[in-house]
């Protein structure tokens, strides 16, 4: 956990990935624990984060499929208030600064708009637990939760 914590300490304003927020809200044992570090250090104002509306669309997909409308708006009431955390639209400039990052890293949509949106709102570190993006190291800090799990 330390080296995480150190990892994220050399940042002001990190982006986040939906699968933080997905792995804290279903408490998976494997990723909580990080989860937990990382949104603690959110809440508790030792760091900025930044997410893209993108992840209000991931993250409640389920809860609405499953015919659970009270969780869904939950979880984004959740996003919207959690304290030092920005939930950012997708703009003209998020859009076009994401068309450039699939361009050159040949990423999925969703993904180059949620680290499109960090990026413009000024993000050094992108937390995933997408290993595919670490192709994006030349544009940011890539924190993949796996490499922290605990043996």
């Amino acid at each position: 956990m330390e080296r995480l914590r150190r990892r994220l300490g050399r940042h002001v304003v990190v982006g986040l990935d939906t699968s933080v927020f997905i792995y804290h809200l279903e408490a998976h044992p494997r990723y909580q624990p990080l989860t937990q570090e990382v949104l603690g250090a959110v809440q508790a104002g030792r760091l900025d984060a930044i997410t893209s509306t993108v992840t209000v669309m991931e993250l409640t997909v389920h809860p609405w499929r499953a015919g659970r409308p009270a969780v869904a708006r939950a979880y984004e009431t959740l996003l919207v208030h959690f304290p030092n955390l920005t939930l950012a639209d997708v703009t003209r400039d998020v859009a076009r600064r994401a068309a450039q990052l699939r361009a050159r890293y040949a990423i999925r949509p969703a993904d180059a708009l949620h680290v499109a949106t960090a990026l413009i709102h000024g993000a050094t570190a992108f937390v995933t637990n997408d290993r595919r993006l670490t192709r994006l190291a030349p544009e940011l800090d890539l924190v993949v939760l796996d490499d922290f799990v605990a043996p």
